[in-house]
């Protein structure tokens, strides 16, 4: 007596390897799509990183230079120490508002991996509808 036959194994164990076979091309998806979103992230973050350099170190000239002018121009005159003051608030208000800036990217980059979580979302949802 063939006893696989008798209890439906052979098309169990075919079930089961298309499963695991589907399963797997699955799972290579997710990474390929995880590894690409990662290197478009990647190349924005190091642009951005080359470009807030490249903005700081101008904005930090310029902002110098403009100062010592503005000194230059009040050094003579009774408003020396509010012209001091008021670029030494000007500097302030410049430093908060990169200060917002960064904030403000840092919270976006929470974004990241959005197809690559909403997939795995998907997956979740329906592996436990066929459970």
């Amino acid at each position: 007596m063939n006893w696989t036959s008798l209890l439906n194994l052979q098309r169990l164990a075919g079930r089961w390897r298309a499963v695991m076979a589907e399963g797997s091309m699955a799972v290579e998806d997710r990474l390929e799509l995880a590894r690409l979103e990662w290197a478009q992230h990647k190349r924005r973050l190091a642009l951005l990183a080359l470009l807030l350099v490249l903005f700081g170190v101008l904005a930090v000239v310029f902002l110098l230079l403009l100062s010592a002018a503005v000194l230059v121009q009040f050094w003579d005159t009774p408003q020396r120490a509010l012209v001091a003051w008021l670029l030494a608030g000007l500097w302030l208000l410049a430093c908060a508002g990169v200060f917002a800036a960064l904030l403000s990217l840092a919270r976006q980059s929470r974004s990241a991996f959005v197809l690559t979580r909403r997939e795995l979302v998907q997956d979740w949802r329906a592996i436990k509808e066929q459970l």
